[in-house]
């Protein structure tokens, strides 16, 4: 039987790859391009269309709309981001320590993430519309949902996404944990060092990297926000909880604004990417630090 070489292994690769990065030009790296094309245009998303230069781009600073839905969305990522990271710690910790059925309640905690997100929130749509208010009215003689308030209904939102995204870093932050040597907490406790103290000199310093990395994907999903959003406010009441994802889709879509948005998306990314880029020079210097 005759030996395949190493060209053919080649040709075999190659012949693999060809189909998949033809796919992502036509799905991914294309329509990017034709947005951004779109974005220099006042095209509605159908007709015809004129290009405008750089006016949607100076009129999204001028924008109120557009100018509430980043802030809440800052607001929201901030908040999620803080959270999630907090609890996902605390859950990490305590799921690598030596209790009985870790494995299982690994498992447990991870089912959030394998859940769709429209899902969860329609979930909590109905916990939010119906449950909570009744509990409310049984309590306290009178209830409303927290979705229907201006100034709350932001809360939930965070709730949401916040109970769907521990799930992925907790998982992120044991493996982090189990990083850590032995050795160093055995050294550590001829020291002196317990509790907060070992935590705050030997376990964060050495898993700061693993920080990082939930750090800047927390953020960057946090910042996306949308199927929660539809599914729970569709960025009412009053537009009070429309994301900048959200307020792309739906004016983008069906308000006749697809240039306007195109040109929104765009700053959207590159804010994004800066926003990561920041968080990665930041907590690198840190490391460097530790």
């Amino acid at each position: 039987m005759k030996k395949k070489s190493k060209l053919d292994f080649d040709r075999t690769y190659i012949w693999m790859t060809i189909p998949l990065v033809a796919l992502f030009f036509l799905f991914n790296t294309l329509p990017l391009i034709r947005g951004f094309m779109y974005s220099f245009t006042n095209f509605r998303g159908y007709g015809t269309y004129q290009n405008v230069g750089l006016r949607n781009y100076v009129d999204l600073f001028t924008d109120a709309r557009v100018g509430h839905s980043y802030l809440f969305t800052f607001g929201v990522a901030v908040c999620v981001t803080i959270v999630v990271n907090v609890i996902s710690l605390v859950l990490a910790m305590g799921l690598n320590s030596k209790i009985k059925f870790k494995s299982g309640l690994r498992a447990m905690y991870f089912v959030p993430n394998i859940l769709g997100a429209l899902v969860v929130g329609y979930i909590f749509n109905y916990f939010f519309t119906y449950i909570m208010p009744a509990f409310q009215k049984m309590l306290l003689g009178s209830g409303s949902s927290i979705l229907a308030s201006e100034r709350w209904a932001w809360i939930a939102i965070v709730i949401v996404c916040a109970w769907q995204a521990i799930a992925m870093q907790t998982i992120i932050y044991i493996a982090g944990l189990q990083t850590v040597p032995e050795d160093v907490y055995e050294a550590g406790a001829i020291d002196g060092s317990s509790g907060w103290t070992k935590f705050k000199t030997l376990t964060l310093p050495l898993i700061l990297p693993f920080i990082t990395i939930n750090l800047v994907l927390t953020m960057k999903n946090a910042l996306m926000v949308f199927d929660q959003i539809m599914a729970l406010t569709k960025g009412g009441p009053a537009q009070s909880t429309e994301s900048i994802s959200y307020l792309i889709y739906n004016n983008g879509m069906a308000g006749g604004q697809f240039g306007f948005q195109s040109a929104n998306a765009v700053l959207f990314f590159v804010v994004i990417v800066l926003i990561s880029v920041f968080q990665l020079k930041f907590m690198g210097k840190k490391e460097e630090q530790l």
